[in-house]
């Protein structure tokens, strides 16, 4: 015979542990009341409508995450990394020609021409806001803001020098022309140098943004057929058990789906092809075009610097003019730029320009080979009216640069209208892809569930 534990005081009784027999957890019991409407039509239907809206759902979120991303991209691309990195080209072609201007100053003698010298002073007062602009706007790494501030210190040490010897060069002294030499110095051995890896850092960021908003979208797309995969099913599922061709509901989700995905593939198609376009026609040619500026540049400061060491520098063969050998390495440089610019434009309107660029460097080299003549015979002022020009005399090889030089901002002009249109283009091609993709996501996902619920109606 079982004894029955005394009752409390009060007479009420304690349940024993573990709670009532037959009483599990609430995940067990949500788990069980989950399978019993399984076993039912209705139960499975509400499971249908709710795993197909949420896919539905998650295609918009994994779309509106990835076409953010790819927007960000490209809006860098347009509005940020290409203009720094255009800015990084624009420091390293106002310094040298800072450096040229100088050159061509000294060379006409203690009263310089006032064009020569506002050209100098422009070039500086560029460089200097363009740091200023690089330094609050870089996203580039820490080597990068270090190459900026190497030129922030530098380049008043440089400007120092240079008035320096324009002050001696006032005054008829020979040590002008030494302190000029010591500021080319400084010039092609610290600035342009660190120019130079600034522009590197700033290009490399801005193809990363290239790529990033080039990428597909695969897990957008991974998605989307996943979703319409489920709609299809569903429909396929309601067609067998009730001889309904359509489910309204079902299909306007499906239809939503479709235009998302349909409207990913096409808009980030035509949004790489445009980018494509706008780095190998636009990006590319800049790069070559500034390159082959920048040659033109240091060719002129080494004509003119030939000129003003008459001599005094030799290479590293100590035969030859220093600066007459960067010269003629200059000059080979420029015309192979010149070359690869050609071929890679695709318009007229970015051939005419190279042309003209191309016949200026050969009367160019006709009229340095003139002056070099001269100087080498001793003819010191023929060579330098040959080098810098007389009133009376307009064919010096500084008019065949300056026809080079303007022949090749235009080239430049050109190619960076091409490429920011293009760019746009392809920025304007994932337009309006987000809010589209999170309210067709919406409306089909309440689509789904009113065809379910269309179904569950059935039942009451």
């Amino acid at each position: 015979m079982t004894t029955r534990p005394p009752a409390p005081p009060g007479g009420v009784a304690v349940p024993p542990p573990g709670g009532p027999p037959g009483r599990g957890t609430a995940w067990a019991e949500g788990v069980e009341r989950l399978r019993g409407a399984a076993t039912t039509e209705p139960g499975r239907l509400r499971i249908i409508g709710a795993a197909v809206a949420a896919l539905i759902v998650l295609f918009g979120a994994v779309s509106l995450w990835e076409v953010s991303d790819r927007s960000t991209a490209a809006g860098d691309v347009v509005g940020r990394s290409q203009p720094l990195s255009a800015d990084a080209a624009s420091i390293y072609r106002s310094l040298a020609d800072a450096d040229t201007a100088s050159s061509s100053g000294f060379l006409a003698g203690g009263q310089e021409p006032r064009e020569v010298r506002q050209r100098y002073e422009k070039d500086i007062a560029n460089a200097s806001r363009l740091l200023v602009s690089a330094a609050a706007n870089t996203r580039a790494d820490e080597e990068s803001r270090k190459q900026i501030a190497l030129l922030s210190t530098e380049l008043p040490r440089y400007t120092g020098l240079i008035e320096q010897a324009r002050a001696t060069n006032r005054q008829g002294l020979p040590l002008g022309g030494a302190y000029l030499r010591y500021a080319n110095e400084q010039m092609t051995t610290r600035l342009l140098p660190a120019a130079q890896r600034l522009y590197e850092a700033e290009t490399g960021q801005l193809y990363t943004d290239y790529d990033g908003a080039r990428a597909w979208p695969l897990a957008s797309i991974g998605t989307g057929l996943l979703a319409l995969g489920a709609l299809g099913w569903a429909q396929r599922r309601s067609y067998r058990r009730t001889n309904r061709v359509f489910n309204h509901g079902l299909l306007a989700a499906t239809a939503a789906s479709t235009v998302v995905l349909l409207w990913l593939a096409v808009g980030h198609t035509v949004a790489r092809a445009e980018l494509s376009q706008a780095r190998s026609d636009g990006q590319e040619s800049l790069k070559v075009l500034n390159d082959a500026r920048i040659a033109s540049l240091q060719a002129r400061a080494g004509e003119n610097l030939t000129l003003v060491s008459r001599g005094a520098v030799l290479a590293a063969d100590n035969k030859s003019d220093k600066y007459d050998v960067d010269f003629t390495d200059n000059m080979k440089q420029l015309e192979a730029g010149l070359a690869s610019a050609l071929r890679l434009a695709d318009d007229d309107a970015g051939r005419t320009p190279l042309k003209h660029a191309a016949d200026g460097v050969a009367q160019w080299k006709q009229r340095h080979a003139a002056a070099r003549e001269a100087d080498l015979k001793g003819d010191y002022d023929a060579a330098r009216d040959q080098v810098i020009g007389t009133d009376r005399n307009k064919e010096s090889s500084g008019a065949a640069f300056d026809t080079v030089d303007a022949s090749l901002e235009q080239a430049v002009t050109h190619e960076q209208r091409e490429f920011t249109g293009a760019a746009r283009s392809g920025l304007g091609a994932l337009g309006g892809l987000m809010t589209g993709a999170a309210a067709l996501a919406v409306v089909g996902a309440a689509a789904a569930l009113l065809g379910v619920g269309r179904r569950l109606s059935e039942y009451r």
